[in-house]
């Protein structure tokens, strides 16, 4: 039972942390008008949510393999949620981003210790599967948003859909405060005596380290131009009502979902790396293909890209334990975040940039494509080179 419940706070954590991060471009059209910025101005305030997280990313990963995740869930979903009840209240560009900062700050500690308290309470048989169930939560996020946010919209407005979302966010950090905890073999230890792992100092020495970080650099560029942009380009350039819009999003969760169930257990006997150049290769794929000022190839394009991003943050958690070590993934997840949260807080304001001085956002896609593809050559390497439970040993002293 107190597995199942464990996991299923998990399960919830990823779902708002997640709804509260891309339900931010599904509101984008309307608040773009309310707030009179520029799509500059806007991929500034996605931005102000990545730095956040990323500064706190890997202090959030280290913070819940030294002493364990129950308050550090508790309190930062908590937070998460405060930072996106106050984005309803937003009236300038200023105050927007230092709410969606204050999200990213709570968001902080959603992914990487997440991931560490799963895996602590699954058999390693059964890591890719559980992981991949966990991160469902995520595709169900967007697809909430995308169901719910427009009613919300059209029956009040934008600010409304962000007050709804921050007070689901604050009671699922209460859950958290009730159910989080270590499995019993290894909670005591946790708080008395330092943990087993990869040290620090020889972690940053190793090549294949850094490899599996620079690639993640380039799947969040990648990733994050359609997450930002992609409802604002079907309503202004493809000339799609905001519902059929934010409908791309949800076919982004529902893709999202195949991809989490089909490639996550399949991962389990193919191999993570394999996995990872796929569901690289279909992001890459999948937004070079948005380029093409089509509404059906709109459609299509992010069903491919869905069916990469779905499962590939899944497989790089897994990774982190299968190439390096179980008792520092959260660590090791959270440094790489870092490189994630660098190539994300970039990606939105060169994006936008380049759409208000070209007049489109075509050029957009562009670059976020050729950070795809720089991700998938930067793997190949990882794939020809290592097996798994080789690097923990390999890492020189």
């Amino acid at each position: 039972m107190n597995k199942r419940l464990v996991l299923t706070a998990c399960f919830i954590t990823v779902f708002v942390a997640y709804a509260v991060r891309y339900g931010y471009g599904i509101l984008l059209p309307d608040m773009l008008n309310s707030l009179n910025i520029t799509k500059t101005d806007a991929g500034i305030i996605f931005s102000s949510f990545f730095i956040a997280y990323t500064i706190g990313a890997p202090i959030c990963g280290f913070i819940g393999d030294k002493y364990g995740s129950r308050w550090l869930l508790g309190s930062f979903i908590t937070l998460l949620g405060i930072g996106a009840f106050l984005m309803s209240f937003a009236n300038s560009l200023m105050q927007a981003s230092l709410f969606f900062m204050l999200a990213g700050i709570g968001s902080a500690a959603c992914w990487a210790p997440v991931l560490a308290v799963a895996q602590r309470w699954t058999n390693v048989e059964h890591r890719g599967r559980t992981l991949a169930y966990i991160d469902i939560g995520s595709a169900l996020g967007i697809i909430a948003m995308g169901l719910f946010v427009p009613f919300i919209v059209k029956v009040s407005d934008w600010r409304t859909g962000w007050m709804v979302l921050g007070a689901i966010t604050i009671a699922a950090g209460l859950l958290n405060y009730a159910v989080i905890k270590n499995p019993e073999n290894t909670q005591s230890s946790t708080k008395k005596t330092k943990p087993a792992g990869i040290p620090l100092a020889k972690l940053l020495r190793n090549s294949q380290f850094w490899l599996f970080g620079v690639a993640y650099f380039f799947a969040g560029i990648s990733y994050a131009i359609p997450f930002t942009f992609l409802s604002t380009y079907a309503v202004q350039e493809i000339s799609l009502s905001y519902t059929a819009a934010a409908n791309i999003m949800t076919l982004l969760g529902f893709g999202a979902i195949i991809s989490k169930l089909a490639i996550g257990p399949l991962s389990d006997r193919t191999g993570r790396l394999k996995m990872l150049l796929l569901c690289s290769f279909l992001i890459f794929a999948g937004v070079l293909s948005m380029i093409l000022r089509n509404a059906v190839t709109l459609y299509i394009a992010a069903f491919i890209f869905s069916l990469g991003y779905g499962a590939i943050w899944a497989m790089y958690g897994a990774a982190a334990s299968d190439y390096f070590s179980q008792e520092s993934s959260g660590t090791i997840v959270g440094l790489w975040t870092l490189f994630l949260g660098c190539g994300s807080t970039l990606a939105p304001i060169v994006s936008g940039w380049i759409a208000d001085a070209t007049g489109t956002l075509s050029w957009s896609f562009g670059f976020g494509a050729a950070g795809g593809l720089v991700s998938v050559m930067l793997l190949i390497p990882l794939w020809r080179k290592i097996k798994p439970n080789s690097l923990a040993n390999a890492i020189p002293e």
